[in-house]
């Protein structure tokens, strides 16, 4: 061990002026340690930044030198670990960024703890930054939070992150997935065409690189996180569209838009209603375009997806049918396929995309289920599988009962399936097509 007369105190590039004593240890540290009261220690940081943790517990008047050996602080940094007591007033660790720099702590008290006592030397250290917001349900994953929103609300951000000023800090972006409200799966009557199923809301999401490289869906692969500032974000989350009836005169509905700073997922586009034959005038609506496209079913098509266009797609194009003798409805579009044909069973609905930005691989955007088709008066077909994402299943083709498409899951943006046929007296029987499951927006950001 080296030591420092009395009365000094080390400054810019080693200099000293009359302050306190210190004691130097010269074994040069190369990786983490915890410090103790009364030394000073020449930390190098060539091979790898590495964190100096304060003494716990520390008295009034106890003092730790800090020094950049090697002046690579710049590249690696040197962390003060504040070991639960303030460091300048603050309650977070600070760093050494600016190559050659030393400088000297000495605990007060505590409201301010340990204050850096060089003369002139105050900045050579800097607390880092995070992002700090409200708004949602806030849960943690290591140094991460997300926030989940599953209804309108505000993303209310009171910092930004300085890593781009202070290596040790936190990033200024965030990482984002915005899912639109499914469509709503049609409805049919009277008639041996099944109904179409809506589709998925339009998915959205960012790589994951701002915050912690969790598990991300191709779609996400290369899309670059969202820039915040200090400022409230309104949250829109998409609702999902309603199911058709056609006795009723109901025509189903597309989901709604969910949206988060520049980002909007569309919602989903409808399915199909239909009753009598294509050329009569019970046709209530076509399949309807959006973030995944509506299905279609007997000599009416399924719908665009990916409504308006964005890159890379939200969604894909909704099925069809194949036509007589058997009149199924189509899969509804999934996040990451186009929905099925229906060749016999409804259309099974398109696939759609898993993401682990909440700490669990989740998937959602499927689209939903054609209803199957009743043949000749006599075979009976299934309803198509819902999407996997939370896709309604299709109904059922029976005589004479109301087999109606199922649900899109909540919160997943998944399609409405479509209503299932059935050869019945007119007037006589109606099915429903599924509602579509609503959207979610979830943030995601390093906060420590």
């Amino acid at each position: 061990m080296g030591v420092v007369s009395c009365g000094t105190t080390m400054l810019d590039q080693g200099v000293f002026e009359n302050i306190g004593a210190v004691t130097w240890d010269t074994t040069v540290k190369t990786s983490g340690f915890t410090a103790v009261s009364g030394n000073g220690y020449f930390c190098n940081t060539t091979s790898a930044a590495f964190t100096v943790t304060l003494p716990a517990s520390p008295s009034a008047g106890d003092i730790v030198g800090i020094k950049d050996y090697a002046n690579t602080a710049d590249t690696n940094n040197i962390t003060i670990g504040r070991n639960s007591s303030n460091i300048q007033g603050e309650a977070s660790d600070f760093i050494i960024s600016t190559e050659g720099r030393s400088v000297l702590l000495v605990y007060v008290d505590a409201t301010k703890g340990w204050l850096v006592t060089s003369a002139s030397q105050a900045n050579d250290i800097s607390n880092p930054l995070f992002i700090t917001a409200t708004g949602g349900t806030i849960t943690t994953s290591g140094d991460y939070k997300i926030h989940t929103f599953t209804s309108p609300g505000t993303f209310c951000v009171s910092q930004i992150g300085n890593g781009p000023t202070n290596p040790a800090g936190g990033p200024t972006t965030t990482d984002y997935l915005v899912v639109a409200g499914g469509g709503g799966g049609g409805g049919a009557s009277n008639d041996t065409v099944a109904a179409g199923a809506g589709g998925a809301g339009g998915y959205r999401e960012s790589s994951g690189v701002a915050s912690g490289c969790y598990s991300v869906s191709p779609l996400g692969a290369c899309v670059s996180a969202l820039s915040v500032t200090a400022t409230g974000y309104p949250i829109a989350v998409g609702g999902g569209g309603t199911g058709g009836g056609c006795t009723t005169g109901i025509a189903p509905t597309p989901g709604s838009n969910s949206i988060f700073s520049s980002i909007t997922s569309a919602g989903g586009g409808s399915g199909i209603s239909r009753k009598d034959s294509p050329t009569a005038p019970g046709v209530i609506q076509p399949a309807e375009a959006g973030g995944s496209g509506g299905a279609g079913t007997w000599s009416y098509p399924g719908a665009a997806g990916n409504t308006p266009p964005v890159s890379p797609p939200q969604g894909n194009n909704g099925g069809t049918s194949s036509g007589p003798p058997i009149q199924s409805g189509g899969g509804g579009g999934g996040a990451t396929a186009v929905g099925g044909t229906a060749p016999s069973n409804g259309g099974v609905g398109g696939a759609g995309a898993t993401s682990s930005i909440n700490g669990t691989p989740t998937t959602r955007a499927g689209g939903g289920g054609g209803g199957g088709g009743y043949i000749n008066g006599s075979t009976v077909t299934s309803g198509g599988a819902g999407g996997s994402g939370g896709g309604g299943v299709g109904g059922n083709a029976v005589p004479n009962a109301c087999h109606d498409g199922g649900s899109g899951s909540t919160n997943t943006g998944g399609g409405g399936g479509g209503g299932g046929g059935k050869n019945a007296s007119p007037g006589s029987a109606n099915t429903l097509g599924g509602t579509g499951g609503s959207g979610v927006v979830i943030i995601r950001y390093k906060f420590q």
